[in-house]
This record gives C-alpha cells, sequence and structure tokens, in this order.
C-alpha cells in the first residue's frame, strides 16, 4: 500500500505594517543598532519560498531605511525568515546597498557549501538561523543542525535559535552542547501571564549562566498577555534577562512583524526601551555596544 504524502497548507495572507509609526519619545544614543527585522521581497525580484507557511505583503529596504530615521536608529541585523526558505537573496541585496550599516543572519538548507558558507560571509552574514516553532515547520534535523555548527565555528559565526518557549526546557541539553555562541529570539516566546517563576522562563535564565548564551529582549508584543498595547508585563521578564547578562542581550523591532496577534507600533516598542533599562550606560550595552562585538560592527564613539 502506497501512503500519499499530505499536502502541505497553502500558504496564508498577512497583514502589513502599520503604515505610519509615531515617533518614539526616547532618543537612541548614537550609532544604535536594531538587532532583529526582516526584508520582505519585493517580491517581483526576489519570490517568496513555495512550501511557505505565509505571504507577507513586501516590505523592502527602502521602507525600512525610512522607519529607522524615523525611530532614530542608524545600524540593523537582518534576520532571514521563512517566507524566503534559504534563499537569502533579499537580505543580501539590502546588505550590500547598506554602506556597512547591516548585518545578516541567514537560513541554509541542505545543500549548503563552504563556499556557499564564505560567500554569505562576504555578503555580511555573520550567523545562521534555526527554526524550532510548530507554526513553522517545526525542529530541524540534529545532523543537519550539528553538521551547519561545524562548518560556521571556525568561521567566527553564531546561531540563532527561534524557539517555542514550552521547548526551552526540552531542548536545554542540545543548546548548552552548542560550542559557538547562541541566540535565543524573542525572551524564548514566554507567556506573560505565566508569570516570572514559569518553567520555561526559569529555564531560560538558567541557559543564561553559560557564557556563549545571548537572548533578544525583543517581541514585547509577542509575550504580553493579550499582544496588544501597552506592553508593560513583558517589562518584568526584559529586566531579569537583561541583570542576568547584561553584556550579552539585544534588542530589535521585529520589523515588519510577521505573525502577530496586533499589529504593533514601532514607536510604543522604542518606548518600552527605557523600561527595559532605565540606567544609560545599560540601554547603550543594549543596542550599540553588545550587538557591535557580536556583529562585528566597527565601534561608534560614546
Amino acid at each position: 500500500m502506497v501512503t500519499q504524502a499530505a499536502t502541505p497548507p497553502a500558504p496564508r495572507p498577512i497583514p502589513g505594517p502599520v503604515p505610519d509609526p509615531r515617533r518614539p519619545r526616547y532618543v537612541a544614543p548614537a550609532g544604535a543598532i536594531d538587532a532583529h527585522m526582516h526584508i520582505f521581497g519585493p517580491a517581483a525580484r526576489f519570490p517568496y519560498a513555495p512550501g511557505r507557511r505565509y505571504t507577507p505583503p513586501d516590505a523592502p529596504v527602502e521602507r525600512f531605511w525610512e522607519l529607522q530615521r524615523h525611530l532614530g536608529f542608524s545600524r540593523a541585523v537582518l534576520v532571514q525568515a521563512s517566507c524566503h526558505g534559504a534563499d537569502n537573496a533579499a537580505m543580501l541585496d539590502a546588505i550590500a546597498r547598506s554602506e556597512g550599516r547591516f548585518r545578516g543572519v541567514a537560513v541554509v538548507d541542505e545543500g549548503c557549501t563552504e563556499r556557499h558558507l564564505t560567500l554569505l560571509h562576504e555578503g555580511g552574514v555573520r550567523a545562521v538561523r534555526f527554526n524550532f516553532v510548530r507554526h513553522l515547520g517545526g525542529a530541524p534535523d540534529l545532523g543537519f543542525l550539528r553538521r551547519i555548527v561545524a562548518m560556521i565555528r571556525p568561521m567566527g559565526w553564531h546561531v540563532v535559535l527561534h524557539l517555542d518557549a514550552e521547548d526551552i526546557p526540552a531542548e536545554r541539553e542540545l543548546i548548552l552542547s552548542l560550542p559557538l555562541p547562541f541566540v535565543i529570539d524573542h525572551m524564548g516566546r514566554v507567556n506573560a501571564a505565566h508569570g516570572l517563576d514559569q518553567p520555561a522562563f526559569r529555564a531560560l535564565l538558567d541557559l543564561m549562566r553559560a557564557p556563549n548564551a545571548w537572548v533578544k529582549v525583543s517581541g514585547a508584543e509577542r509575550i504580553g498577555a493579550t499582544g496588544a498595547p501597552p506592553y508593560d508585563d513583558a517589562v518584568p521578564f526584559a529586566r531579569a534577562l537583561i541583570a542576568a547578562a547584561p553584556d550579552r542581550c539585544l534588542w530589535g523591532t521585529d520589523w515588519p512583524h510577521p505573525n502577530v496577534r496586533h499589529m504593533p507600533d514601532e514607536g510604543d516598542l522604542v518606548d518600552m526601551i527605557p523600561a527595559f533599562a532605565p540606567d544609560p550606560a545599560t540601554q547603550r550595552a543594549l543596542l550599540v555596544a553588545n550587538p557591535e562585538r557580536l556583529y562585528g560592527f566597527p565601534p561608534v564613539a560614546g
């Protein structure tokens, strides 16, 4: 008997970012880096992956440049999103046009070679992202993950891990076995309604004891109980992570916000930074010094 393969679900359309975000009250330090955002398309030039789970509206680099000027940021880390699969062309094009102001986090597939990684490095990429989130396809093959890790470790790269919160305790041993820096996306996607003592957040704080552990205190709109502003319930989680590893935390907008329950205004997200890190020196570490060090940006004075 031949078993017919299940037909993958059709990609669902998702909305774009707010068209006119407000200007934040918070003034970011010189050289501030948005360490987590995405470029989508334009699809006419950079088609979306056939097997994607969602279809976004175009969010090209020109629109992000406008947003950066509006928010008072000058540099960024572009994270390859699943809708483009392992075709990193849109991201590489944006980095090439940034005059050194952008770095990248790539997604690669089983066909990845050392030559491919060398070309990505020359294009400004400094990490590979592994997605474990179920609604985006689930965990990668362990052998594939370890093969890529072995290839990128000599290059001075790191890995970015996108996990469902409930999987953090189960993946603890795998994560701690990684022989290079690892970055946990979006505060581990914990649910703020479950409190600071929830097992997933305790496991995340435990991971942060490792000297190669990094975390993004991004995604306040993702972890909040309702997903709608204000995102005050995310503040204790961000503060706890920053207190655990102030020199290994990053921040980003997550623009253009794929797969959120409520589309955030970037002005609101930027204005949460002083709530996360009240001290100006910690703010500068979060937005400038930490991402400079991890992604190899030239340092700015300050």
